[in-house]
């Protein structure tokens, strides 16, 4: 199956590389994917990195994303940064929801919602994320978290904001730990997201959206889990820490 849907590969730094470190990989993956057209790849490092990196990148094929930002435009909010701040250093991606905020700091999905609204305001693209834990899919209910997680988190989005936004299907249970998900229940739950995404807009929005999968994804299986006809895309962790496997991970998937 051919998708007409472009790859979108993005490398979430974490919580990981100082200024210097930053610099060294970014301007490494700038040259070693200097000739990739077929997919759109997006480094995400930390706040504190942006600018640095975004000075490097700024003439090449690789986009800015930042891992977070805060749904208000300004204001007495202590230590968070807001999408203009991120618009500064040309940033054109945010991650939102991912699975270590909604534990660590208690992110609900409608909190999600308002960041991707403020997001969207600002002409940034969100990168939504979703994805149930080890327990909820032992227990059989895979899609009724991301049903719920959807609805949730995507509330007050219109179908053009829709079209315009990533989703990340990140199992938690996959997430760092070495398990991957396998190609078939990728894609299994992938599909589900789609038919969803049709519920809430409709068949055009769904068959549009861009659906990336997270959690261990590595060059040896990229190129399965690419080839599935609803994975349109990786969010990486790990591997996006090391010039050579992200750029593996990449080519494997063209």
């Amino acid at each position: 199956m051919t998708k007409d849907r472009k790859l979108i590969i993005a490398g979430n730094w974490k919580m990981n590389k100082t200024v210097a470190e930053a610099v060294d990989l970014v301007t490494t993956l700038k040259r070693d994917l200097a000739d990739v057209k077929e997919v759109d790849m997006v480094v995400c490092p930390p706040f504190t990195a942006l600018c640095e990196v975004s000075k490097i990148i700024l003439d090449s094929n690789i986009r800015l994303g930042a891992q977070n930002m805060n749904e208000h435009p300004n204001g007495a909010h202590t230590g968070e940064i807001s999408a203009q701040m991120l618009k500064e250093f040309s940033v054109r991606y945010v991650i939102l929801g991912h699975s270590e905020r909604r534990a660590d700091q208690g992110e609900t999905d409608e909190l999600i919602a308002r960041k991707a609204q403020a997001a969207h305001a600002a002409a940034l693209k969100p990168i939504v994320c979703i994805g149930e834990t080890l327990e909820q899919r032992e227990a059989n209910e895979t899609e009724a978290v991301l049903e719920t997680q959807l609805r949730g988190s995507l509330a007050g989005l219109t179908a053009e904001q829709m079209t315009e936004t990533i989703l990340a299907y990140e199992p938690v249970w996959a997430i760092g730990t070495g398990r991957t998900a396998t190609p078939e229940q990728a894609q299994e739950a992938h599909r589900f997201i789609r038919s969803v995404l049709a519920q809430m807009f409709d068949d055009t929005v769904a068959r549009r959206v861009r659906i990336q999968y997270g959690g261990s994804v590595k060059p040896d299986n990229a190129r399965d889990l690419m080839s599935q006809p609803d994975v349109d895309g990786a969010l990486v962790g790990g591997a996006s820490l090391e010039a050579r496997s992200f750029t593996a991970i990449i080519r494997n998937s063209i």
